[in-house]
């Protein structure tokens, strides 16, 4: 068998299948797919656009700020201006042929009219679909959020640190329904190369074997049922339990037309004491770490998708100097090379975490000269100060030192007249008996 043509070439994409480990195309040619996440457009996340909490949080203080229309017209010309069909054509110029569009589910579900699917959500990803297959590249459709949350992180945007999604069968239903009408819209369509049912679950569940995960195999078994339905014939992009890092949950035989899906981070590209330097033993780690996340899919004889992974980088604001930022980002990219290097040997599909953002994770990032960034840029340095944001925090012990002054101030030693209160207790206490 052959390989896919170039992206970006004039052959126009065809409805992608698979076919025992691979990604086909309608001529039987392999597709290993390559691109990156468009986080921050759909679905939008604090480190991202440089707001804190949750998306929803978000939008609800900008209403009561400046009235329902002036944010909303804020957050339509943030979307459209996040993504453009020059980023299109840059995209397509890297050689890279997919991008993952992550969507939160209000875009089409309002919570308080949880039976209706807002058409408006329609719009907004037909937007990023047509001017992706303008440059005749794939997109995989990605929902990043689920009512109730199916994990307990910020990026579900739900408000809770547990993800409330396993345990209520109707918000469970109402994820299906939003499937169903993606599945009926999209049916047909060559352009998008699948559906990513749902982003990094997190069933802490644990069934008779040992493993976390039943309701959520469970619930893809539903949900696959659902959409083949409607559209028998594009891929699914499965992700495992456990933030798509445990498959061992998943059952003997495999869902049919799916590609299961894994995240592979190295916490050698985040700020952390120990850098990547090209050793031998750090890269006999990151080769054991992707061959552990893909065993089922190689026992199985189905297709891996690496659907998130990517260091964070350093500027000179947040390292000190240009200099300082410069050595950091070197060995944050030699580390990307030698993943691209594992996942290359083993024909691995991926999309890269992410396409754009402030300056912290992204491809591209927002002049930080722009209005935008010379507005918001007091703020997100106070959340670094604060520790605010979990993945956006460069220094995750700046805290340390306030903290243990406020814990101090709790001790019993220095707190006055404890003393004499348990004095009165002890002896109220032998009083009593």
């Amino acid at each position: 068998m052959g390989s896919i043509p170039a992206s970006g070439s004039s052959d126009p994409c065809t409805t992608l299948r698979v076919e025992g480990s691979r990604i086909v195309n309608a001529a039987g040619e392999t597709v290993v797919l390559k691109g990156a996440g468009v986080g921050g457009c759909l679905n939008m996340e604090n480190f991202i656009t440089g707001y804190a909490g949750h998306e929803y949080e978000h939008r609800a203080l900008m209403a009561e700020v400046l009235g329902e229309a002036k944010a909303q017209f804020f957050f339509d010309r943030l979307i459209h201006h996040l993504f453009s069909d020059d980023d299109a054509a840059y995209f397509a110029s890297l050689g890279l042929d997919c991008i993952r569009i992550p969507i939160n589910h209000r875009q089409f579900m309002d919570d308080m009219d949880p039976g209706t699917i807002r058409p408006e959500g329609f719009q907004l990803v037909d937007r990023i679909v047509d001017v992706f297959a303008k440059h005749n590249l794939y997109t995989v459709l990605d929902l990043h959020t689920a009512p109730g949350g199916q994990n307990q992180d910020w990026h579900s945007d739900s408000g809770f640190s547990r993800a409330m999604f396993w345990e209520f069968k109707d918000l469970q239903d109402r994820a299906i329904q939003l499937w169903e009408a993606l599945a009926e819209h999209y049916k047909g369509n060559p352009y998008v190369a699948g559906y990513n049912p749902l982003n990094e679950t997190a069933d802490p569940y644990k069934a008779a074997n040992g493993h976390h995960g039943v309701r959520l195999v469970a619930w893809y078994e539903r949900c696959e049922k659902a959409i083949r339905a409607i559209d028998p014939d594009h891929i699914l992009f499965v992700d495992g339990n456990t933030y798509a890092m445990d498959s061992r949950a998943f059952p003997e035989k495999t869902l049919p037309n799916t590609v299961y899906a894994i995240h592979d981070y190295s916490m050698l590209g985040f700020p952390i004491s120990e850098q990547y330097e090209g050793a031998e033993r750090q890269n006999k780690t990151l080769r054991q770490q992707l061959d552990r996340k893909v065993e089922y899919m190689r026992s199985k004889n189905v297709p891996v998708w690496n659907g998130e992974f990517g260091p964070v980088y350093a500027s000179a604001h947040n390292a000190g100097s240009e200099k300082a930022a410069a050595t950091i980002n070197a060995k944050r990219i030699s580390l990307l090379r030698a993943q691209l290097k594992n996942y290359a040997a083993d024909s691995i599909s991926w999309s890269i975490w992410l396409y754009k953002d402030i300056g912290y994770q992204g491809m591209v990032y927002v002049d930080p000269a722009s209005s935008y960034m010379r507005l918001i840029q007091p703020f997100v340095d106070k959340k670094q100060a604060l520790g605010l944001d979990f993945w956006g925090v460069v220094n995750k012990q700046g805290l340390d030192a306030l903290l243990e002054k406020l814990a101090a101030s709790f001790a019993f030693k220095n707190c006055k007249g404890r003393e004499q209160l348990n004095e009165t207790l002890r002896l109220d206490a032998a009083g009593r008996l």
